[in-house]
């Protein structure tokens, strides 16, 4: 089997990328997690990757503060490096400008801590609690030029509760997002997932416990 090299951007401790990482050592996983890439030299998650045995990378964004595209032209440099086929943002706190984005089309997924799409961008738990919602979870899906607004190739929910608090739901939440992240990933890399006029369908997706792909096309 040829597995599908696979670079994981990030900006901080990574716990998403560990989970990619662990799913990826099955022997029958479709995709090899070649490279981790930070645009901070301080991001956790880099010893993570170098303890794995994966290379890493460092794109220090402050180098570029002033010219968004030379950042992302280095960035761009190192993923052909090192053969990349498909990109996964895990945690990564930098806007990408449409260009980049669509270098990368139907082959870059990101990772959001709710049920898209409903609220988009930052804050998401406090925002959910806010909101009173009973339910909330996590979305895989492509990235695009807009954020946080391309098809949806999994997601996972949890109750909320009563008693939650920002940093308890957070929690519940993490942990589905270690779940779908891996089943998107693989799906991606298996080649099941067709994309046509901004949809997605799945071919013979089977989700975990604990997760579901949205729709279902299996009924």
């Amino acid at each position: 089997m040829s597995r599908k090299r696979v670079a994981i951007l990030i900006s901080g401790r990574g716990s998403n990328m560990a989970a990619l990482i662990e799913a990826a050592q099955a022997p029958d996983y479709p995709a090899e997690i070649a490279l981790v890439v930070s645009n901070r030299p301080d991001a956790g998650g880099l010893a993570t990757a170098r303890a794995a045995g994966i290379e890493t990378a460092v794109v220090d964004h402050t180098t570029y503060s002033k010219d968004r595209t030379a950042f992302e032209a280095a960035l761009q440099q190192v993923l052909t490096q090192h053969d990349i086929a498909i990109v996964c943002l895990a945690g990564f706190m930098r806007l990408l400008t449409a260009d980049f984005v669509l270098q990368w089309q139907g082959r870059m997924l990101n990772i959001h801590p709710a049920l898209l799409p409903a609220f988009k961008g930052l804050d998401t738990h406090a925002r959910a609690l806010e909101a009173g919602v009973k339910i909330h979870g996590a979305t895989v899906h492509f990235v695009v030029p807009e954020m946080d607004s391309g098809p949806i190739v999994a997601q996972g929910a949890v109750a909320v509760h009563d008693d939650d608090s920002e940093a308890t739901l957070a929690l519940r939440v993490l942990a589905v997002e270690h779940r779908i992240y891996p089943l998107a990933l693989k799906l991606l890399a298996e080649g099941r997932i067709e994309l046509a006029h901004g949809r997605r369908r799945i071919v013979g997706a089977r989700p975990p416990d604990g997760a579901f792909v949205v729709p279902d096309d299996n009924g």
